[in-house]
């Protein structure tokens, strides 16, 4: 499901996307120097979610109100749905998801652009935001 503005057009959801880029390039290359952990090629491998920054997707409230790391990106093979997980136990789900922008994912944490090209079917997991991303297929329930 994806939430569009009025009047909105497709050349100025690119231009939007492009400064985007831009800009999250400029801050990776910023960053360096600085006593962080060193960009590695891993870091440099941004792509570009299909989906526009304003679909709306599910995450948990670990990611947006805590400020947890995401550990596991699920791309459902219904609809196509991007569900975003931290390491966090819950008993009910209902009670922890949220729903944001693609957008606002990708403001918390840039390093998912490394898997936006994740095929419908599948998921994708780490330990912590350091890690390697994992990518398997889902299994059928």
């Amino acid at each position: 499901m994806a939430l569009h503005r009025p009047g909105g057009d497709s050349s100025g959801k690119n231009i939007l996307r492009a400064t985007i880029a831009i800009i999250l390039l400029f801050l990776i290359s910023c960053s360096t120097g600085t006593g962080k952990k060193p960009i590695t090629n891993q870091a440099m491998t941004l792509k570009k979610f299909e989906d526009s920054l304003n679909t709306a997707v599910f995450a948990t409230k670990f990611i947006i109100v805590d400020k947890k790391d995401i550990t596991i990106v699920r791309h459902e093979p219904e609809d196509g749905r991007w569900t975003f997980f931290s390491n966090d136990k819950y008993e009910n789900y209902e009670e922890v998801a949220k729903v944001v922008a693609l957008g606002q994912i990708i403001e918390i944490d840039s390093t998912i652009l490394q898997i936006a090209d994740l095929p419908k079917g599948y998921y994708a997991s780490r330990k912590s935001k350091q890690d390697k991303w994992k990518v398997e297929k889902l299994k059928e329930k």
